[in-house]
């Protein structure tokens, strides 16, 4: 009587098949984790950048109304603790912020008055200048199509 020891060639081709698709299947739970990673990232930096505006609007409430009249301008005298108007301030705010949601993907953002602040899109925003709730909305493009397809609103009142 033969007594075997060891594997059958098939037996370590079935093996080695049942062990390939194991590892491709972590490979491409790897690859998930890292894009929801990344949008989770994205997400927390849009709140982020939304809250730190509005607290910037509440540290500088004589100048309040320049954040949505006033155009986005670098003013290094600002970076001092005189020597700034408000008007200013917001406006060095603004560019300030600006320049940090472009770290978003096709990041974007507006600040307005706003009735229903839950709507609009990054090329058409829906602001109608109505009543006095300060909306934040910021925009930017999470699977890299080219479209902003996710968005991040806050409203606030002073």
């Amino acid at each position: 009587m033969n007594k075997q020891n060891g594997f059958t060639l098939i037996e370590v081709l079935i093996a080695m098949l049942v062990l390939a698709i194991g590892l491709l299947g972590l490979a491409g739970l790897q690859a998930t984790s890292l894009r929801n990673t990344q949008s989770a990232y994205n997400r927390s930096l849009a709140t982020e950048l939304a809250y730190d505006l509005a607290d910037r609007m509440r540290a500088n409430i004589s100048g309040v109304a320049a954040y949505t009249t006033s155009s986005a301008a670098q003013n290094a005298n600002c970076e001092n603790t005189s020597g700034c108007s408000s008007s200013q301030m917001a406006q060095n705010d603004l560019y300030e912020w600006n320049a940090v949601i472009t770290t978003l993907p096709s990041g974007q953002g507006i600040i307005c008055f706003d009735s229903t602040p839950n709507d609009g899109t990054s090329l058409a925003p829906m602001c109608d200048g109505v009543g006095s709730t300060y909306v934040i909305k910021i925009w930017w493009d999470d699977n890299h199509d080219g479209v902003t397809d996710l968005s991040f609103v806050t409203s606030f009142q002073l």
